[in-house]
Formats: structure tokens, C-alpha cells, sequence
């Protein structure tokens, strides 16, 4: 874990606790909300660098955010290596490519997260990616919550072990004190 990811996630707010409705559907009493690191660009940039740095030999030659959470990551991940940068969205819940962006068949594409999970967000850019002729490089993030393996590497500025659970076994729900709340953007 990058001290220097989790001291400027904290120092920007970016790190909740309480009880959340995660993007993937489970819960959990932790929550990083990278948009708050994104409202002050010097401590983002240099959070971003880190995983900047770790893409120096990975071959890549485009960036894909999904959106919403990605889209800004992948922007100063863009910026920082110079290689250009997409973004994926969703249009009837399903995850596209819009706004006359295109991937070349055969380009090989870095997916840029702020927070994966279970890596659900990811996945489905990958698909879009794939189902566009272009190639997966691999997938970075600000943080990382334990997405596993997700068939190819991934980079990140800080890696943590948050507990999640399915909704049917929240210990914070069976508990009752503390209101869920759905700080993501994806519709259930």
C-alpha cells in the first residue's frame, strides 16, 4: 500500500467510513470517494504518478476511464504519458463507446480506474475494448480493494484490504444503526 496515495486520499476527505452501497452491488463500511482527491490537481497528479511510473515498460497506446469514476483518472493518466485518453460509458445500463470516440483495431489499451473492487467496472471496458478489435494491456487504479485477477495486470497507487459484503450477509444492516447510503454513479 502507498502511504503516499492513502496520506493524500485522507487529507482530501476521500476516505469515508459508514455504511455503503458499493458500484457492485455489495456493501461495505469503507469508502474511497477519488473525487475528492481530484478537487485539489497537485495531490492527484502526484498520486497518479505513482501509477504512472509502473506503465513506463507496460506497451500501451491509449488510456480508457469508465465512466464516471475513471473519467477524470484517466484524464491526468492521459496527461501525465503523454498517450491519448477515451472514456466508456453507460447508455441503457450497458457500457459503450460514445461521443464519436473510436479504439483502432489493435491498439492496446490501459484502463484507468479510481477504486476497483471486484473489478465489474473494468471488466466491461475491456469488453468494449475487445469487442472493438483493440487489446487489453492491462487496468490501473488509484486503489485497489482486492480485485483479484482480472486476466491481465494491474497497477495501482495503493492497494488495501477493505472487507464488502453481499447485501444478504451486512453485518450493518443486520445491525440497523448506521443508513446505507450509495455515494457511486451506477443505477441498480
Amino acid at each position: 500500500m502507498s502511504n503516499l496515495a492513502i496520506e493524500k486520499l485522507t487529507a482530501a476527505g476521500a476516505y469515508l467510513e459508514g455504511h455503503f452501497l458499493l458500484s457492485s452491488g455489495r456493501h461495505s463500511n469503507r469508502y474511497f470517494q477519488c473525487a475528492r482527491l481530484f478537487e485539489n490537481p497537485k495531490a492527484a497528479a502526484e498520486v497518479v504518478a505513482e501509477v504512472a511510473g509502473q506503465l513506463k515498460n507496460a506497451g500501451f497506446d491509449l488510456i480508457v476511464g469508465p465512466a464516471m469514476g475513471g473519467v477524470i483518472a484517466a484524464y491526468e493518466l492521459s496527461r501525465q504519458t503523454g498517450r491519448p485518453n477515451v472514456f466508456v460509458e453507460r447508455e441503457n445500463n450497458v457500457m459503450c463507446l460514445r461521443r464519436g470516440f473510436s479504439i483502432n483495431p489493435g491498439a492496446r489499451a490501459i484502463i484507468m480506474e479510481d477504486v476497483v473492487t471486484t473489478g465489474k467496472s473494468t471488466l466491461e471496458a475491456a469488453e468494449v475494448i475487445r469487442s472493438l478489435g483493440g487489446e487489453v494491456a492491462g487496468a490501473a487504479c488509484i486503489v485497489d480493494r482486492g480485485a483479484g485477477d482480472l486476466g491481465f495486470p494491474l497497477y495501482w497507487a495503493a492497494r488495501v484490504s477493505v472487507e464488502s459484503w453481499d447485501p444478504s450477509d451486512c453485518p450493518l444492516c443486520a445491525e440497523g444503526k448506521i443508513a446505507l447510503i450509495k455515494p457511486g454513479s451506477r443505477k441498480f
